[in-house]
């Protein structure tokens, strides 16, 4: 399917005119009829580039451009200005406000093609560098997921986390991301439990700076620093939040060398924004015949959001002791998908560490439960070291 084109312009002609034009040369269109709009759009669909009037009523192609520009996911949109406005002035501020290119109108639909794929391939050329070059300042991002609760994926994220920075001495972040949901900051003894929460409730994305994220960060003795979620069921709603997830995503890799995101359960909208940026993907499950067919399923549709099934591992978690679970090579034919990990169960261990308030690798690091976590370390950090 060809790149995404978002259009905003109140002549309505001319949306329906370029539009059918450029769905033509098999572009998908989108289409705004005022600058408001139009942001709120570029916001939601993340198109590949955006077309811009000028002149509008509400909001002037200028301004759309400026906020454009202060949003983390649009900042480096493309923007092509088409606009009757010809005065040299009126292109120099175009380009001074972050406009790429600058057609007046009326242009010939050769010319504008030519820009269009000309912007196009500069930014799939510039984002094939971003990709292949080796980035200091974006850390290892692995997002851990259930197909519904009750799995342990919060227990997961933070041992692994424990385990990471026992290993590399490194900077390590553990994000929870259910609002309303939050666990850890009860488990592991901290305060100020609503830093995800007060982020997700900024109204304006630009606001979802370094430094405010870095702020909302909570230190614990472990080394870690966390990300808490709050424990008010009523804050549930800020799931929704979508544009809020992915810049706070996009900001906390440049924070540490490993983020570890507890995703919670199923595949929630925000999950399908942020995995994309996930270098690994852990899908917990247990040795039960209907998780197994659940999982199955998650992994599918993980897959479906165009994410390499080689980067998604699963990780069964037997947390009960019980002659019901499946040994792990049954789970692993029946789920059809490598099973990286097996954490057996140590159900009095979790609850010493519950009452320490630190991770269960750390309350006992001799224990098999961290022989395990440590294996899992291994993998992630052999990962983490091949070639991007």
């Amino acid at each position: 399917m060809g790149e995404k084109i978002l259009i905003i312009d109140d002549d309505l002609d001319t949306l329906r005119l370029v539009g059918l034009m450029l769905q033509r040369q098999g572009y998908q269109i989108s289409a705004a009829t005022n600058g408001q709009q139009g942001l709120d759009k570029a916001f939601e669909e993340d198109p590949d580039l955006i077309l811009l009037d000028v002149m509008m009523p509400d909001m002037d192609g200028y301004e759309v451009t400026r906020r454009l520009r202060q949003n983390p996911s649009t900042i480096e949109t493309p923007i092509l200005m088409f606009t009757a406005k010809t005065q040299l002035d009126d292109k120099v501020i175009g380009f001074e406000v972050g406009a790429n290119d600058y057609l007046t109108k009326p242009t010939h639909p050769t010319e504008l093609q030519a820009r269009v794929k000309s912007l196009l391939a500069r930014m799939s050329e510039k984002r094939g560098r971003v990709v292949s070059a080796k980035d200091e300042n974006h850390g290892y991002v692995i997002g851990v997921l259930g197909a519904r609760g009750g799995l342990g994926t919060t227990t997961l994220a933070v041992n692994l986390a424990a385990g990471l920075h026992s290993r590399t001495k490194s900077e390590v972040i553990v994000a929870e991301m259910l609002p309303g949901q939050g666990a850890l900051a009860l488990d592991m003894g901290v305060a100020n439990s609503k830093g995800l929460t007060d982020l997700l409730a900024i109204s304006k994305l630009s606001e979802i700076t370094r430094d405010r994220v870095r702020g909302s960060l909570v230190p614990h003795p472990s080394g870690l620093k966390f990300l808490l979620a709050s424990d008010r069921p009523r804050d549930m709603h800020l799931i929704n939040q979508t544009a809020n997830y992915e810049a706070i995503v996009r900001t906390l890799t440049g924070l540490a060398r490993f983020v570890v995101l507890d995703l919670g359960m199923g595949l929630q909208p925000f999950a399908e924004k942020i995995l994309p940026f996930c270098d690994e993907t852990l899908v917990i499950l247990e040795g039960v015949p209907n998780t197994i067919i659940h999982t199955k399923a998650l992994i599918d549709d993980i897959s479906a959001l165009g994410i390499n099934r080689k980067s998604i591992k699963a990780v069964l978690n037997n947390r009960i002791r019980s002659d019901t679970q499946l040994p792990s090579s049954q789970v692993q034919t029946k789920l059809d998908h490598e099973i990286v990990s097996t954490l057996t169960p140590a159900p009095e261990l979790f609850v010493q560490a519950t009452r320490m308030q630190t991770p269960a690798m750390l309350c006992q690091p001799e224990s098999l439960t961290a022989r395990q976590i440590s294996k899992l370390v291994d993998f992630v950090t052999e990962r983490e070291a091949l070639p991007k």
